[in-house]
Protein backbone atom coordinates (compact mmCIF):
# COMPACT_ATOMS: atom_id res chain seq x y z
CA UNK A 1 0.00 0.00 0.00
CA UNK A 2 1.56 3.25 -1.34
CA UNK A 3 1.27 6.08 1.62
CA UNK A 4 1.23 9.53 1.41
CA UNK A 5 2.22 12.53 3.67
CA UNK A 6 -1.03 14.96 2.61
CA UNK A 7 -3.22 17.91 3.51
CA UNK A 8 -6.99 17.75 4.54
CA UNK A 9 -8.98 20.62 3.96
CA UNK A 10 -11.26 22.47 6.58
CA UNK A 11 -12.69 25.72 7.35
CA UNK A 12 -14.57 27.99 6.15
CA UNK A 13 -14.77 29.44 2.40
CA UNK A 14 -11.98 32.07 1.84
CA UNK A 15 -10.43 30.60 5.31
CA UNK A 16 -9.17 27.15 4.77
CA UNK A 17 -8.01 25.20 7.54
CA UNK A 18 -5.70 22.08 6.77
CA UNK A 19 -4.77 18.52 9.16
CA UNK A 20 -1.45 17.09 7.84
CA UNK A 21 -2.37 13.47 7.82
CA UNK A 22 -1.26 9.85 6.64
CA UNK A 23 -3.13 8.51 3.67
CA UNK A 24 -3.64 5.31 1.38
CA UNK A 25 -2.97 7.09 -2.11
CA UNK A 26 -6.26 5.76 -3.24
CA UNK A 27 -8.34 7.59 -0.17
CA UNK A 28 -10.29 10.92 -1.31
CA UNK A 29 -8.74 14.01 -0.18
CA UNK A 30 -10.78 14.48 2.94
CA UNK A 31 -11.49 10.78 2.96
CA UNK A 32 -10.20 7.98 5.13
CA UNK A 33 -6.81 8.71 6.81
CA UNK A 34 -4.49 6.25 8.79
CA UNK A 35 -3.05 9.17 11.32
CA UNK A 36 -2.78 12.64 11.95
CA UNK A 37 0.57 14.06 12.02
CA UNK A 38 -0.67 17.85 12.48
CA UNK A 39 -2.33 21.15 11.40
CA UNK A 40 -1.21 23.60 8.89
CA UNK A 41 -3.34 26.55 9.03
CA UNK A 42 -2.36 29.59 6.30
CA UNK A 43 -4.18 32.54 6.97
CA UNK A 44 -1.97 33.61 9.95
CA UNK A 45 1.19 35.72 8.57
CA UNK A 46 3.83 34.05 9.43
CA UNK A 47 1.89 30.40 8.70
CA UNK A 48 0.94 28.28 11.85
CA UNK A 49 2.66 25.50 11.44
CA UNK A 50 1.96 22.63 14.54
CA UNK A 51 3.12 18.70 13.18
CA UNK A 52 4.66 15.88 15.98
CA UNK A 53 8.21 15.83 14.54
CA UNK A 54 8.99 12.12 15.52
CA UNK A 55 6.00 10.69 13.84
CA UNK A 56 6.55 12.80 10.78
CA UNK A 57 10.42 11.86 10.85
CA UNK A 58 9.20 7.93 11.40
CA UNK A 59 6.69 7.97 8.65
CA UNK A 60 9.53 9.82 6.01
CA UNK A 61 11.67 7.33 6.96
CA UNK A 62 9.67 4.36 6.43
CA UNK A 63 9.09 5.46 2.75
CA UNK A 64 5.63 7.96 3.02
CA UNK A 65 5.68 10.08 0.22
CA UNK A 66 4.18 13.97 0.54
CA UNK A 67 2.92 16.05 -1.89
CA UNK A 68 4.11 19.14 -3.04
CA UNK A 69 2.87 20.99 -0.27
CA UNK A 70 3.59 18.89 2.37
CA UNK A 71 7.14 18.80 1.32
CA UNK A 72 7.57 22.35 1.66
CA UNK A 73 6.09 22.14 5.06
CA UNK A 74 8.35 19.47 6.46
CA UNK A 75 11.49 21.29 5.19
CA UNK A 76 10.17 24.31 6.79
CA UNK A 77 10.14 22.67 10.20
CA UNK A 78 12.81 20.18 9.78
CA UNK A 79 12.08 17.24 8.92
CA UNK A 80 13.69 16.22 5.83
CA UNK A 81 16.82 18.17 6.55
CA UNK A 82 17.03 15.74 10.19
CA UNK A 83 16.12 12.14 7.65
CA UNK A 84 19.03 13.93 5.74
CA UNK A 85 21.59 13.98 8.65
CA UNK A 86 20.71 10.35 9.89
CA UNK A 87 21.11 9.48 6.19
CA UNK A 88 24.74 10.46 7.04
CA UNK A 89 24.86 9.14 10.24
CA UNK A 90 24.18 5.97 8.48
CA UNK A 91 27.03 6.10 5.53
CA UNK A 92 29.27 7.02 8.52
CA UNK A 93 29.71 10.30 7.13
CA UNK A 94 29.51 11.90 10.32
CA UNK A 95 28.18 11.10 14.03
CA UNK A 96 25.51 11.01 15.77
CA UNK A 97 26.80 13.92 17.91
CA UNK A 98 28.12 15.96 14.79
CA UNK A 99 24.40 15.26 13.62
CA UNK A 100 22.44 16.46 16.52
CA UNK A 101 24.87 19.59 16.73
CA UNK A 102 24.05 20.36 13.06
CA UNK A 103 20.35 20.04 13.26
CA UNK A 104 20.46 22.13 16.70
CA UNK A 105 22.29 24.94 14.93
CA UNK A 106 19.99 24.73 11.95
CA UNK A 107 17.02 25.04 14.13
CA UNK A 108 18.14 27.88 15.94
CA UNK A 109 18.86 29.89 12.74
CA UNK A 110 15.25 29.34 11.35
CA UNK A 111 13.85 29.98 15.03
CA UNK A 112 16.05 33.30 14.62
CA UNK A 113 14.75 34.12 11.24
CA UNK A 114 10.80 33.52 12.55
CA UNK A 115 11.22 35.53 15.11
CA UNK A 116 12.83 38.68 13.05
CA UNK A 117 10.28 38.32 10.42
CA UNK A 118 7.24 38.51 13.57
CA UNK A 119 9.17 41.28 14.88
CA UNK A 120 9.01 43.20 11.55
CA UNK A 121 5.67 42.48 11.07
CA UNK A 122 4.59 43.94 14.41
CA UNK A 123 7.16 46.96 13.86
CA UNK A 124 5.67 47.94 10.31
CA UNK A 125 2.37 47.48 11.81
CA UNK A 126 2.68 49.52 14.72
CA UNK A 127 4.11 52.37 12.29
CA UNK A 128 1.97 52.33 10.16
CA UNK A 129 -1.44 52.60 13.36
CA UNK A 130 1.25 55.74 14.51
CA UNK A 131 1.48 57.07 11.16
CA UNK A 132 -2.53 56.55 10.91
CA UNK A 133 -3.06 58.28 13.94
CA UNK A 134 -0.97 61.92 13.74
CA UNK A 135 -2.65 61.89 9.79
CA UNK A 136 -6.45 61.82 12.29
CA UNK A 137 -5.08 64.18 14.78
CA UNK A 138 -3.19 66.64 12.29
CA UNK A 139 -7.23 66.19 10.25
CA UNK A 140 -8.80 67.09 13.59
CA UNK A 141 -6.68 70.13 14.10
CA UNK A 142 -7.12 71.63 11.05
CA UNK A 143 -11.17 70.57 11.43
CA UNK A 144 -11.01 72.91 14.55
CA UNK A 145 -8.91 75.77 13.34
CA UNK A 146 -11.16 76.05 10.34
CA UNK A 147 -14.14 75.95 13.02
CA UNK A 148 -12.60 78.57 15.23
CA UNK A 149 -11.87 80.65 11.92
CA UNK A 150 -15.57 80.70 10.75
CA UNK A 151 -17.36 81.64 14.53
CA UNK A 152 -14.19 84.67 14.76
CA UNK A 153 -15.77 87.66 13.83
CA UNK A 154 -13.08 89.67 11.36
CA UNK A 155 -10.96 91.65 12.97
CA UNK A 156 -11.32 94.51 10.81
CA UNK A 157 -15.09 95.88 10.81
CA UNK A 158 -14.73 95.59 15.00
CA UNK A 159 -11.67 98.03 14.68
CA UNK A 160 -13.43 100.32 11.65
CA UNK A 161 -16.68 100.84 13.19
CA UNK A 162 -15.89 103.56 15.82
CA UNK A 163 -13.42 105.52 13.71
CA UNK A 164 -16.99 105.71 11.16
CA UNK A 165 -18.93 106.62 13.97
CA UNK A 166 -16.66 110.02 15.35
CA UNK A 167 -16.21 111.19 11.71
CA UNK A 168 -19.93 111.37 11.82
CA UNK A 169 -20.32 113.14 15.06
CA UNK A 170 -17.90 115.23 14.17
CA UNK A 171 -19.53 116.37 10.74
CA UNK A 172 -22.85 116.83 12.60
CA UNK A 173 -21.45 118.95 14.97
CA UNK A 174 -19.85 121.24 13.05
CA UNK A 175 -22.57 122.89 11.14
CA UNK A 176 -23.90 124.07 15.17
CA UNK A 177 -20.58 125.09 15.84
CA UNK A 178 -20.84 127.68 13.05
CA UNK A 179 -24.38 128.40 13.95
CA UNK A 180 -23.29 129.49 17.18
CA UNK A 181 -20.07 131.54 16.33
CA UNK A 182 -21.71 133.18 13.48
CA UNK A 183 -25.11 134.25 15.70
CA UNK A 184 -23.24 137.32 18.14
CA UNK A 185 -22.46 138.52 14.56
CA UNK A 186 -25.54 138.99 12.99
CA UNK A 187 -26.84 140.11 16.45
CA UNK A 188 -24.09 142.75 16.34
CA UNK A 189 -24.94 143.90 13.02
CA UNK A 190 -28.65 144.13 13.51
CA UNK A 191 -28.57 146.62 16.56
CA UNK A 192 -25.84 149.05 14.55
CA UNK A 193 -28.19 150.70 12.33
CA UNK A 194 -30.73 150.99 15.68
CA UNK A 195 -27.77 152.46 17.54
CA UNK A 196 -27.33 154.89 14.40
CA UNK A 197 -31.02 155.89 13.89
CA UNK A 198 -31.59 156.70 17.99
CA UNK A 199 -28.50 159.82 17.62
CA UNK A 200 -30.01 160.56 14.06
CA UNK A 201 -33.29 161.64 15.87
CA UNK A 202 -32.44 164.03 18.69
CA UNK A 203 -30.47 166.11 16.05
CA UNK A 204 -33.32 166.48 13.45
CA UNK A 205 -35.16 168.33 15.96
Amino acid sequence: MATKIRLQRFGKKGKPFYHVVVADSRSPRDGKFIERLGSYNPNTNPATIDINFDKTLDWVNKGAQPTDTCRAILSYKGVLYKKHLEGGVKKGALTAEQAEAKFNQWLEGKTGKIEGKKEGLAKTKQDARTAALAAEAKKKEEIAAAVAAKNTPPAEETEEAPVEETVAEETAEAPVAEEIAEAPVAEEAAEAPAAEASEETPAAE
